[in-house]
C-alpha cells in the first residue's frame, strides 16, 4: 500500500512539473508573438515613414525644379515662349507632379532702402492704416536706414525711441540688408509684416517699381489704378503674338528685367503630396556651373 501511495505522489509531483513547464512554454510562446507583433508593427511604421519621406523629397524636388525650369522660360529669346515675372501663375508638369509656378521681377517691388517718404506712406495706407501712424511708420523705415541720428518730422525713430519702447537696440542707421529686417523697426508689428512682405525688396535699387511687374498695392501706392493695370497685363498673352496694351497714361507694360526674381513654385503629386519652394534668386551663379545665385531660400510654407 505505501508502494502505491508512493508511486501516485510521483505521479502527481511529475504531472505538477509538466503543467508547470507546459504554462512557461506557453507564457514563451506569447512573449515571442508580442515581440514578433511589435517588430512588425515597428517595421511597418517606418516602412510608413520612409514612403512619406520619400514622397516628400520627391515633391520638393519637383517643386525646385520648377523654380530652375522658370529661370529658363523668364530668360526664352522667343516672346510667345516667354514667361512675364508680373505675378501671374504658370501651369507646368514634370514626373506626374502639377506644378504652378509664379515669378515676380524684383524691379517691381517696393525697395526699402530706395523708396522716399511719400510712396512709403501712401503704400501703408493701402493697408488700412490711417494717415498719421502711416506717416509714423515710413519715418522709422527712412530713420532705421539713414546715417543720422534725427528723427524725421512725422516722428520717425532713433535711439531714444527704441529705449523708450523697451526694445534692447536702437536704429541700425545703415541700409537695410533684408526685408526681414522690417520686424525689428519700431511700430511693425508680425502681423502688418506679415501683409505687406510680399511687396518689398532690397534688391532693386530702384526709387519707384517698375509697373509692368509692380502688384495692385503697389500699384496703388504710385497713384495707378492697381486693379485695372493688373487686369490689363493677365488679359495679354505674349504667346499669341500680339502686343502689349499701355497703360492708362501710355506707359509701356513691358519692362526690362532685372534678372533677379522672387520665385514661388508649387509641386502637386497624384497621391495629394504638395510640397512650396519660395526663393529670391539671382540669373547667373557665382559659381562655376551654376545657372542662379540665391538670395533668399524657404522650403515649405
Amino acid at each position: 500500500m505505501s508502494g502505491a501511495v508512493a508511486t501516485a505522489g510521483r505521479f502527481r509531483r511529475r504531472a505538477r512539473a509538466r503543467g508547470a513547464a507546459l504554462l512557461l512554454v506557453l507564457w514563451l510562446i506569447a512573449l515571442l508573438a508580442a515581440l514578433v507583433g511589435a517588430f512588425a508593427l515597428i517595421a511597418g511604421t517606418e516602412h510608413l515613414q520612409g514612403r512619406v519621406l520619400v514622397r516628400g523629397m520627391v515633391a520638393e524636388n519637383a517643386a525646385r525644379a520648377g523654380l530652375e525650369y522658370a529661370l529658363t522660360r523668364v530668360a526664352a529669346s522667343d516672346p510667345r515662349r516667354q514667361w512675364l515675372p508680373d505675378g501671374r501663375a504658370h501651369p507646368w508638369r514634370y514626373g506626374g507632379a502639377d506644378i504652378q509656378v509664379k515669378l515676380v521681377d524684383e524691379n517691381g517691388k517696393i525697395d526699402l532702402n530706395q523708396a522716399d517718404m511719400t510712396l512709403l506712406t501712401t503704400f501703408l495706407q493701402g493697408f488700412e492704416i490711417e494717415q498719421q501712424q502711416a506717416m509714423q511708420l515710413a519715418a522709422a523705415i527712412m530713420d532705421w536706414r539713414d546715417p543720422d541720428n534725427l528723427s524725421q518730422p512725422a516722428g520717425g525713430g532713433e535711439d531714444d525711441d527704441y529705449a523708450a519702447a523697451g526694445l534692447p537696440y536702437g536704429a541700425k542707421d545703415a541700409e537695410f540688408e533684408s526685408v526681414a529686417e522690417l520686424e525689428q523697426v519700431i511700430g511693425f508689428t508680425p502681423k502688418l509684416y506679415a501683409r505687406i512682405e510680399p511687396y518689398l525688396t532690397v534688391f532693386s535699387g530702384r526709387a519707384r517699381p517698375d509697373p509692368a511687374f509692380a502688384a495692385a498695392p503697389v500699384l496703388n501706392a504710385m497713384g495707378l489704378d492697381g486693379r485695372q493695370v493688373v487686369a490689363l497685363r493677365e488679359r495679354w498673352n505674349p504667346a499669341s503674338g500680339q502686343p502689349p496694351p499701355a497703360l492708362p497714361d501710355g506707359g509701356s507694360l513691358v519692362g526690362g528685367s532685372s534678372g533677379t526674381y522672387s520665385i514661388e513654385s508649387r509641386a502637386r503629386l497624384p497621391d495629394r503630396r504638395e510640397a512650396v519652394l519660395r526663393a529670391v534668386v539671382r540669373a547667373g551663379g557665382t559659381v562655376p556651373g551654376t545657372s542662379y545665385t540665391p538670395l533668399r531660400w524657404q522650403a515649405g510654407d
